[in-house]
């Protein structure tokens, strides 16, 4: 199955993994609705629908660091987004250049040997 547009949820939502075009590093996991989805392609810099304030944000727009954007793909059933962009500063608000920098180690790291 080949789509162009992507497949929002229930809640007019669609899940966007951003990776770091050039290193490959998973930098976050945000949401996007409609009008993020279109205002990302747009203006070429990533912005998302926050969940937890319920409002549109732009990356970037108080901190500076923006995220430009190289290239967005859809998964197979085109709801869930794929972000590749070229980072201008950290992606997680702690400060840390990705927010997933907490390690949690597996509970017998034997299990599947």
């Amino acid at each position: 199955m080949s789509c162009q547009e992507p497949r929002f949820d229930a809640n007019g939502l669609l899940p966007a993994i951003v990776q770091d075009a050039d290193t490959g590093q998973v930098l976050t996991l945000a949401y996007m609705n409609q009008l993020a989805y279109n205002l990302t392609r747009s203006s070429g810099q990533t912005h998302f629908w926050s969940r937890s304030r319920n409002e549109l944000w732009h990356k970037g727009a108080t901190s500076g660091n923006i995220q430009i954007v190289v290239e967005m793909q859809l998964d197979c059933d085109c709801d869930a987004l794929l972000v590749r962009v070229r980072p201008a500063g950290p992606a997680c608000h702690t400060g840390q250049a990705t927010c997933f920098h907490n390690l949690v180690p597996p509970e017998n790291p034997h299990a599947n040997s």
